[in-house]
């Protein structure tokens, strides 16, 4: 098959999946305390900023919002006196102790810019686990607003964006994962992560792609 006929290909199939109607952007712990210049977690952040993941991300949150695809922000926070987090995992006592904590009410579990939040969007907070979808009100939210395809993207690759995408395909949502939006460390873990685990379940793509198929006029197919 000549290259430009798998191309048209690829923008038809993904175009089918990313109907604005249908699709919901989810930004994965895309808040200040993580992925901000004084985050918790100083690498994974330098990773987010210097790759230009931070900015992908902020840039498919613009387009969803000019097409009319609803963002969901899912961010990770805790009360200041630990009610009903989890400490059953070395991850969560070590975040006990990171001079940045993702405390309900501060500046570190607010979006971080260049992402924009409209006022359209919605914004779940989890206050345990590793998911933005097991035990939060994500999944209610899908089905309330119709969505069939959610798109990932965000931080980490180490955990919550596998979490997130394993649940999201256990519930029956088909995932689009825009790759080089995700971030994790160490960097070259990102890639090899999602080309033999997410591309298993999600259909990976770019960020050009995904906004491409938001940016098409309303009516007409990819690839026309």
């Amino acid at each position: 098959m000549p290259a430009h006929a798998s191309e048209s290909k690829r923008r038809r199939e993904l175009g089918g999946l990313l109907d604005p109607a249908t699709t919901v952007l989810l930004t994965v712990e895309c808040q200040q305390g993580v992925v901000g210049p004084d985050g918790a977690l100083p690498e994974l952040a330098r990773e987010a900023r210097s790759s230009g993941v931070l900015g992908r991300v902020a840039r498919l949150v613009t387009a969803a919002h000019g097409c009319g695809v609803q963002v969901l922000h899912a961010v990770a926070e805790r009360r200041p006196d630990g009610r009903g987090a989890n400490r059953n995992a070395r991850l969560f006592r070590a975040a006990e102790r990171l001079p940045v904590r993702q405390l309900t009410g501060t500046a570190a579990v607010r979006v971080a810019p260049p992402i924009e939040v409209a006022e359209e969007d919605l914004i779940v907070r989890r206050l345990h686990g590793l998911s933005p979808l097991a035990g939060t009100d994500v999944d209610a939210l899908l089905r309330n607003l119709g969505c069939s395809t959610l798109v990932v993207a965000g931080v980490s690759a180490n955990v919550a964006v596998p979490n997130a995408v394993f649940d999201a395909v256990n519930l029956g949502y088909t995932v689009v994962v825009p790759g080089d939006a995700i971030a994790g460390v160490p960097a070259d873990y990102t890639p090899a992560m999602i080309r033999h685990t997410l591309a298993l379940v999600a259909t990976v793509a770019t960020t050009d792609e995904v906004v491409a198929c938001f940016e098409r006029p309303a009516g007409r197919p990819t690839g026309a």
